[in-house]
């Protein structure tokens, strides 16, 4: 089973930029799609951006063309460039590895695999 460690959270001013990072370790990251998610205390957790094993990203309406996804497959690490942060972005964000659903093009979680999160506030 795949382990994910997630980092680069913090308390940031509206309008500014973090970057999150997650290492994965015990399975073959290239091959995997990846997926980040966040979630606010009473909500679900909301699928925000992901990657697939060819590169191939896409993001929710909420946060595109502020964020970007990328992965390094030779450090197992995949990113969360997080730019003109506004105060609705403030809620602890997850990293996941899945799969790819190539018919539908969709990512496809695997719900038993979560890092521990890292909390991301956006606040003047």
């Amino acid at each position: 089973q795949v382990q994910l460690v997630e980092s680069g959270g913090g308390l940031v001013q509206p309008g500014g930029s973090l970057s999150l990072s997650c290492v994965a370790s015990g399975s073959i990251f290239s091959t995997n799609a990846m997926g980040w998610y966040r979630q606010v205390p009473g909500k679900q957790r909301e699928l925000i951006a992901t990657i697939n094993s060819g590169g191939s990203v896409d993001y929710a309406d909420s946060v595109k063309g502020r964020f970007t996804i990328s992965r390094d497959n030779a450090k197992n690490t995949v990113y969360l460039q997080m730019n003109s942060l506004k105060p609705e972005d403030t809620a602890v964000y997850y990293c996941n590895s899945g799969g790819w659903d190539s018919y539908y093009n969709a990512y496809l979680p695997d719900f038993g695999s979560w890092g521990q999160g890292t909390q991301v506030t956006v606040s003047s």
